[in-house]
């Protein structure tokens, strides 16, 4: 359904140029969940800016593929996008729901702006259709003449889901939607998504730090290091299989309760997008690296069916 080849985003900076997102590739199908993890900084949000074409001013470089059910969305002019693309065919839940709510405007008006103006439909009716979408997250219908600021965190998400799904989109970006929620409000989200993945058979790009809440809602996992996928493949392949060192590390990082193991620290920082290692990215911090890797890249390698590593120890270095 969706599949992104050699995508790059560069920033510019005072600094230099920021690679945020290099060379990044995956592909999902209908009704599918991708999590996209990795450490803060990585490139997870600025990859959910690319699809959906949210860029700064201070972009240097955006190239690469987009494809969706075989169009490539990348050559579309900016207004065919909004028009066709976004918020149509693909949305997306910004991290911090507040900061994406008019506090002067009724939240269900503020729902229904995009039927009112992309599909043409009187207030009337966008806001009975509203109600039904605020019924179907969980939210009393009533609800939509309220304020942002008389609502809770987590409704205040369920808002978003609802603006987010008003146009029925067949592919829904999540962008740590559940940072900012205390425990059990974040269980109620999580809930919410599943439901409504079973009941809209919706596609899904879940970005987080967290690969408990990963293992909870996706079929593919996708693991971001300096701006790049270091690993991707099936959900249990990756978690219970980690091929990648900083996967292995990254999960074993994870306290477990019913295990008295003690949690690993990876060691070092994360590189400086400005001038990333040549090589492996990842070789400053890894105990299994080599000095041959220092100056290459490695490719992604396909170390089993549909499960992926850019890694060389999975490929003789010559």
């Amino acid at each position: 359904m969706l599949e992104l080849s050699s995508i790059k985003l560069y920033y510019r900076t005072q600094r230099g140029i920021v690679k945020a997102v290099d060379n990044v590739s995956f592909k999902m199908n209908d009704g599918e969940t991708l999590g996209l993890v990795g450490e803060s900084g990585c490139g997870k949000s600025s990859t959910a800016l690319a699809m959906m074409r949210l860029l700064p001013r201070n972009v240097e470089l955006y190239e690469g593929d987009i494809l969706l059910n075989g169009t490539n969305l990348m050559n579309l002019e900016e207004e065919d996008f909004r028009r066709q693309i976004r918020w149509q065919r693909m949305a997306v839940v910004f991290q911090g729901a507040m900061n994406s709510l008019n506090p002067v405007l009724k939240v269900g008006f503020q729902v229904a702006e995009p039927l009112i103006i992309h599909k043409n439909i009187d207030k009337k009716e966008a806001l009975k259709q509203v109600k039904e979408l605020f019924y179907l997250v969980g939210l009393p219908p009533e609800f939509t003449e309220r304020y942002p600021h008389e609502l809770s965190g987590g409704m205040k998400q369920r808002v978003i889901i609802s603006m987010a799904l008003v146009l029925n989109p067949d592919i829904l970006i999540l962008d740590e939607p559940t940072s900012a929620l205390d425990v059990s409000i974040q269980a109620q989200i999580m809930n919410l998504l599943k439901r409504l993945k079973k009941e809209r058979d919706i596609s899904m790009l879940f970005i987080t730090h967290d690969i408990a809440l990963v293992s909870d809602l996706c079929e593919k996992i996708g693991v971001m290091y300096a701006g790049q996928i270091v690993e991707l493949g099936p959900i249990e392949n990756v978690l219970l299989n980690p091929r990648h060192p900083y996967t292995q590390k990254l999960i074993a990082s994870v306290p477990l309760l019913r295990e008295e193991r003690t949690p690993e620290f990876i060691p070092g920082a994360p590189p400086d997008l400005v001038n990333p290692f040549q090589g492996c990215r990842f070789f400053p911090r890894c105990s299994q690296g080599k000095d041959e890797f220092e100056e290459r890249e490695p490719p992604l390698i396909e170390v089993e069916k549909n499960h992926f590593v850019k890694c060389w120890l999975y490929s003789d270095v010559k």
